[in-house]
């Protein structure tokens, strides 16, 4: 009976697989201990919850809870409102801040804009310091009895406390486009950047002014530097954090649970360990469903286009 032989890939193919092994092997493993595992862990997590028997003086032992502490945490009104309010500001603060990004990438890459390098620095410049000193610094500005824009209403004629419970998501959502719009913008200008210019001169030898040519050339063209910082800012005010935990200091009626991620940090400190994580875990199936469906979105209509 005879047996077939497979034949060995030829020596140069296997080198070519060893080499690839070789650089994607780091990435692997980061990618699977830093990113897959903790998923995991956290998924885990979210499945268990500690039970106490008789009058709690015994240690608390681990149960399998199934999908509990999922229920628990959407029952719990605070934590639903803390979704609610993300994405409340996001519906409002990241379409303003996107056009602002938009509008002044634009305005750089005009011809006729004096001091571009200047501008270019000042309008990424709150970017590039720390989240946390720019809510410190956001959190004088707008605390009551240290604020100048308090103060300036006030000799106006105005009562303005923007740190009440109506103007917290106002200030707050201020605060995101005071610190990102710089970022998005650079995105957005780098694209510009990469449009021949040929396509400029076109229209100008075809009579169209600086704004049709920026509305119907450059805008569709910079579309997916639009699509990508959008996705961006949705995931980055799913995970809002630092400013409303700076923010608190000089606002007391800022609840401890004004954000799903600080809701889940208050269940940290209570020692729930396990309803943290499963809070985690829907806040990141949030952000996923709504960035993934915003591109689903665009697609559809890229393609109806």
């Amino acid at each position: 009976m005879s047996t077939v032989r497979l034949a060995r890939p030829p020596r140069h193919l296997r080198r070519r697989g060893r080499t690839v092994a070789l650089f994607l092997g780091p990435f692997l493993l980061l990618f699977v201990t830093m990113y897959l595992a903790p998923i995991g862990y956290t998924l885990y997590q979210s499945c268990f919850r500690m039970h106490r028997d008789g009058l709690g003086l015994t240690a608390p032992t681990r149960v399998f809870a199934g999908l509990s502490n999922y229920g628990t945490a959407l029952g719990d009104p605070s934590f639903r409102g803390s979704l609610l309010r993300v994405l409340l500001i996001g519906l409002v603060q990241v379409p303003l801040m996107l056009l602002l990004a938009l509008g002044l990438a634009l305005l750089l890459d005009a011809r006729s804009t004096p001091f571009k390098r200047f501008f270019r620095l000042a309008f990424f410049l709150p970017y590039a310091l720390p989240g946390v000193v720019g809510a410190l610094m956001w959190s004088y500005l707008v605390a009551p009895g240290l604020s100048p824009i308090t103060a300036a209403a006030h000799h106006l004629g105005l009562h303005l406390d923007l740190t009440s419970d109506a103007m917290l998501a106002p200030t707050i959502g201020n605060m995101l486009t005071w610190g990102w719009t710089g970022y998005n913008m650079l995105i957005i200008y780098s694209a510009l950047q990469a449009i021949p210019a040929e396509l400029s001169e076109a229209a100008t030898m075809d009579g169209c002014s600086a704004w049709g040519t920026a509305w119907r050339i450059k805008v569709p063209l910079v579309r997916p530097a639009l699509v990508l910082t959008t996705v961006f800012s949705i995931i980055g005010t799913a995970q809002l954090y630092n400013e409303p935990a700076i923010l608190h200091n000089v606002a007391p009626n800022l609840s401890s649970a004004y954000t799903p991620i600080l809701a889940a940090y208050g269940q940290i400190d209570a020692n729930n360990f396990n309803a943290a994580a499963a809070e985690s875990v829907l806040l990141a199936a949030l952000a996923f469903v709504l960035s993934f469906g915003f591109l689903r979105i665009v697609q559809r209509r890229g393609a109806a286009l």
